[in-house]
Order: structure tokens, then C-alpha cells, then sequence
């Protein structure tokens, strides 16, 4: 099933089940005539949602807190009917609070923290962040210590400086000083949905920032186990970026390691295909070393200029003396974030961020 069928009969009924109890004079045999519109095959995903929302808003009072009103019935009525939270079709409702309720800060926010209990609000909150700046970061702020641990992600979530597929924040990439009492505040927080979205949050500020991530895994170093995961994982741009510093704070050097019979097995391969290579790593050292095993593909791109991607083979603590063969595959399969071009593409190893021996492969159409 394609996603834009998410928008189906079977998800419109359901709604409209909720709606005529959430919302007097509901009329559903309209609604869904203005649903199914002539282009409706056509749409996308996206252009599915902002149709839902539209269509919605023709069935909403002019009052914007009636509206809200409605919306959170609506909400309570497709829990009563046993409609899963964080659906992706429901998408639709904090695209409607984005779409009609940028004016109407008071009444929104309070709908966003309602509405993100349902279905998350962190992609509808970022024109609210660019349009009320810091009233709605120290907003932000408050939801950090909500009870609702959907609440508490939002608040890291939706200031994240680089969310993919939202619009940017562009002080936020440019000084992230701001956002840093909400993450502090959710370093320990007791959800690992919430712990994630801070390391995915420190994450993007390294991309821009490097020493203030550097600073903050020196200062939430060991306070507990998943302040470290945090880190490790908020560390993980610049640690594929072989970033000296966070490479000694971790430890990761590459003096007595040695690497023997790199050796590329398919030299020619085909899109869809696999590229094979293997190699064997020694700790020479005497005591035991935390070795990290990564590698990278330069792909060719459409202009003839190679593009880096560094891909983790694994880090783990190396006895003294110990070796072992490593055998890997890569494959070339054709997905929608990744187009590949046929010609010459290079593969080489890194061992605690130290880059060796790239050898040429060929990738044939």
C-alpha cells in the first residue's frame, strides 16, 4: 500500500464517525463529496493531508476556540472508538492548528500541547517558533517538564535547529543557546522517546556547533547510563566526521592497530546488486583497545564529483593480540532517498576515525 493511502474510505468513515458526535450539524455525506475530488488519485501524501484540513475547516465554526473546542471532542471521540494514537493519516490536525491558528497564539499552544498527546505536533509548532520567537521557546521551555511525556518531546523535537521534512530554524542553526535549558531539563528524562529526541537534537547542533557539543558530553559525561547513550548518539555526525576531540573523549585512537588484506571482491557491481569486501584487524597492543569499525562509500554523483557516507561496522573492546577477518556487503538497492549513478565509485575503511587504503569499484547500470 502506497502511504497516500493512509487517506482511504475506510479512514474518512471512521473520522466522519467522530466528527458527527464531535461536531453539531455535522453533514458527512458532504464532507466526503468534498473530499473525493476529481484529483484525488492524484494527490500525494502531503497534498492528501493540507486536502483534509481544507475540507475540515469548511465544517468549522468562525470562532477559532470553538474550533479547538471541536477539534479536541473530535480527538476524544476516535479514543472512545479505539483509533491509535500517532497514526500518520491524523497528521491532518496539527496541520490545522499550523494552517488557521498562527494568529492566535494563546489558543494554539494550548491546542498543540492537547493535540501532541494524539498525534505529534512537532512539525506544526515550528511556524509558531518563527513567528512568536522566544514567548513560544519559553513555552517550549514549560512543556520540558510536562507530566505527558509526548508534551516533554515536543519541546525537544520541535526546536531541533535541522528536523528533517520541517522548515528550518534559522537562529536556532545559527546559536542554539536557547534550546540547550530544554534539552538540560530532558537529559534524564525517564522516556526513551524523549532521551532519543535530544540526542537527535544534539545531533543537529554539531552539524553547526561542534564545541557546544563537545562542551555538554564533557558535562553529562557518566551522570548516569542513558545520559551517556545520549551523548554517544547526539555525537554521532562527529564521530563519523573523525572529529579529533570527540574522538579523545572517547577514547579512540588508532596507534597499535593494524589493518592487513583489504580486499574488494566485487570490483565490478551491478545497481541492485552487492559490493563484497573483507579485511582482518589486529590490536597489536598489548592491553585491550576499544576499536570503532566504520567504512565509507564515495558515491559518484550526477555532476562526476564523489559524495562521502559513512556507514558503522561496529565499536567494541579489542583483547590484546586479538585478530580477527571481517567479511561486509554493501548493497546498491534503488530506494526513494538515494539515486545511483553508473561509473567508477571508491570504498575505504576507517578505524577510530583514521581513514585507510580507498580502493576503486565499479558500479555498471
Amino acid at each position: 500500500m502506497l502511504l497516500k493511502d493512509l487517506y482511504s474510505q475506510a479512514f474518512y468513515d471512521r473520522l466522519c464517525n467522530a466528527l458527527m458526535v464531535a461536531v453539531p450539524g455535522f453533514d458527512q455525506k458532504k464532507f466526503i463529496r468534498n473530499i473525493y475530488v476529481v484529483d484525488f488519485e492524484q494527490m500525494e501524501l502531503k497534498q492528501r493531508m493540507k486536502h483534509t484540513t481544507f475540507v475540515l475547516h469548511q465544517f468549522m465554526p468562525d470562532d477559532y476556540s470553538n474550533t479547538i473546542s471541536l477539534i479536541k471532542s473530535t480527538i476524544q471521540q476516535l479514543r472512545i472508538a479505539g483509533i491509535g494514537e500517532d497514526g500518520l493519516a491524523f497528521m491532518f490536525l496539527p496541520d490545522y492548528l499550523e494552517t488557521y491558528g498562527i494568529d492566535y497564539f494563546e489558543e494554539s499552544v494550548e491546542a498543540l500541547e492537547f493535540v501532541t498527546q494524539f498525534v505529534s505536533c512537532e512539525f506544526a509548532v515550528r511556524p509558531f517558533i518563527l513567528k512568536y520567537g522566544q514567548e513560544m521557546i519559553q513555552k517550549m521551555l514549560e512543556w520540558s517538564h510536562h507530566e505527558n511525556h509526548k508534551v516533554r518531546r515536543l519541546a525537544s523535537e520541535g526546536s531541533r535547529p535541522r528536523l528533517p521534512w520541517a522548515m528550518a530554524i534559522p537562529f536556532f542553526k545559527k546559536d542554539p543557546a536557547s534550546i540547550l535549558p530544554i534539552l538540560n531539563n530532558l537529559k534524564q528524562d525517564p522516556s526513551e522517546y524523549v532521551r532519543r529526541s535530544v540526542a537527535n537534537s544534539l545531533n543537529d547542533i554539531a552539524k553547526d556547533h561542534p564545541t557546544v557539543v563537545l562542551d555538554i558530553a564533557k558535562k553529562w559525561s557518566g551522570i548516569s547510563i542513558e545520559t551517556d547513550a545520549i551523548i554517544k548518539h547526539g555525537s554521532r555526525t562527529l564521530l563519523k566526521q573523525g572529529h579529533l576531540e570527540i574522538l579523545q573523549h572517547y577514547g579512540l585512537d588508532d596507534k597499535g592497530i593494524l589493518v592487513t588484506d583489504f580486499v574488494v571482491h566485487t570490483p565490478e557491481v551491478k545497481i541492485g546488486e552487492s559490493l563484497e569486501f573483507s579485511f582482518r584487524i589486529k590490536n597489536e597492543n598489548e592491553t585491550d583497545k576499544k576499536i570503532r569499525l566504520e567504512y565509507a562509500i564515495y558515491y559518484k554523483k550526477q555532476n562526476g564529483q564523489n559524495t562521502k557516507k559513512v556507514f558503522k561496522i561496529s565499536e567494541r573492546i579489542y583483547p590484546g593480540g586479538y585478530e580477527t577477518n571481517i567479511l561486509r556487503k554493501q548493497k546498491f538497492v534503488l530506494i526513494t532517498t538515494r539515486k545511483f549513478h553508473a561509473g567508477e565509485h571508491q570504498i575505504s575503511l576507517i578505524v577510530n576515525g583514521a581513514e585507510s587504503a580507498i580502493f576503486n569499484f565499479e558500479l555498471l547500470p
